[in-house]
């Protein structure tokens, strides 16, 4: 599944019963959630180990009739790496898009991101990491704004200068299906819109035949080249 970010992806993936069943959630088990500021409040990460070991009992929970479900992640998921040869098996599958507008995406990221409006010293901190990319002078502006409580601009502004142009650089070049990928659409940030996008889903990945990301009897193989290990 892929998407700008914000979309509410993490939302399909958590969510009830409606929604598809195999879903392999890499964010959750790497306690991060992929992002400059995907950290959560409260939980450090795992070791690298320990991520693959449940990475291991998850993918082995999956019926393998069905396909499996699970977003495009990039290769590090804060200090944590998803082994390379699930990241070629995720690169190599089809793909289909999830489609929301800009103003749900901002209500979606200040409700995963809410501690950040609580801890100014802490979201300050994460964007100092960004400067050598965007340079002080952009995000003395960010900080501006969030400094104002002007929470929705800023998010807007965060989504369309930054978390967007780095999805479009990297996504069209790592999945290779992408540009012929089916979409669905996301109409609004309630519960009533995930359940109608979880069927599209799931109607369109039924139509189009996609096929798994991970074949059947093939789920230690994922694994075989793991990145290298740390304690």
């Amino acid at each position: 599944m892929a998407a700008l970010d914000a979309s509410g992806i993490r939302y399909l993936i958590v969510g009830g019963k409606d929604r598809p069943q195999d879903l392999l959630d890499l964010e959750g088990l790497a306690a991060h959630r992929g992002s400059v500021l995907g950290g959560l409040p409260g939980e450090r990460q795992p070791s690298q180990k320990w991520f693959e070991s449940k990475l291991l009992e998850e993918l082995g929970k999956f019926d393998r009739s069905r396909p499996v479900y699970v977003e495009g992640e990039s290769k590090k998921i804060g200090e944590i790496q998803v082994p390379e040869a699930l990241m070629a098996r995720m690169r190599a599958s089809r793909c289909v898009i999830l489609e929301t507008d800009l103003p749900t995406r901002v209500s979606l990221l200040l409700d995963e991101y809410r501690h950040f409006l609580e801890d100014r010293s802490a979201l300050d901190a994460q964007l100092d990491c960004l400067v050598d990319l965007h340079g002080r002078e952009r995000i003395g502006e960010w900080k501006a704004l969030a400094a104002a409580g002007k929470w929705r601009e800023f998010v807007e502004r965060l989504l369309v200068q930054h978390y967007d142009p780095a999805y479009r650089r990297s996504s069209m070049k790592n999945y290779v299906q992408l540009a012929e990928a089916p979409s669905a659409r996301i109409a609004s940030a309630d519960t009533a819109a995930f359940d109608e996008a979880a069927k599209k889903i799931t109607d369109v990945v039924r139509n189009s035949g996609a096929h798994l990301p991970i074949q059947a009897g093939e789920h230690a193989d994922v694994l075989h080249d793991a990145a290298p290990k740390r304690a």
